[in-house]
């Protein structure tokens, strides 16, 4: 049986100070709960513009959080890659904002 090879982005990992995981980690607890409250709200037949307007809520809540970490990303692990001579993090920056603009 062959082995299943994960991809290169799978095998990197980013360490992060005690602080900013907490603050990702923070942000996420948040959009948990928004979201954990619209599945209430739609057990609750609750009128549909109320649960779209707390949609568009966890929607503003997940972009925040991706530009948070886009920022963290770039000022870390692309600006360390590109110092390093790594300029393949500049091709993966560009395939990542692709990915966040569809």
């Amino acid at each position: 049986m062959a082995e299943k090879k994960l991809c290169e982005c799978c095998q990197k990992k980013t360490e992060r100070t005690e602080e900013e995981r907490k603050k990702l980690i923070h942000r996420l607890n948040r959009i948990e709960g928004q979201v954990r409250g619209i599945r209430k709200m739609v057990e609750g037949d609750v009128y549909c513009p109320d649960i779209l307007t707390q949609s568009a809520a966890v929607n503003a809540a997940v972009n925040a959080f991706c530009k948070e970490l886009l920022a963290s990303h770039v000022r870390g692990c692309v600006a360390r890659g590109i110092r390093e001579g790594h300029d393949e993090v500049i091709d993966e920056l560009l395939c990542t904002l692709q990915k966040l603009m569809k």
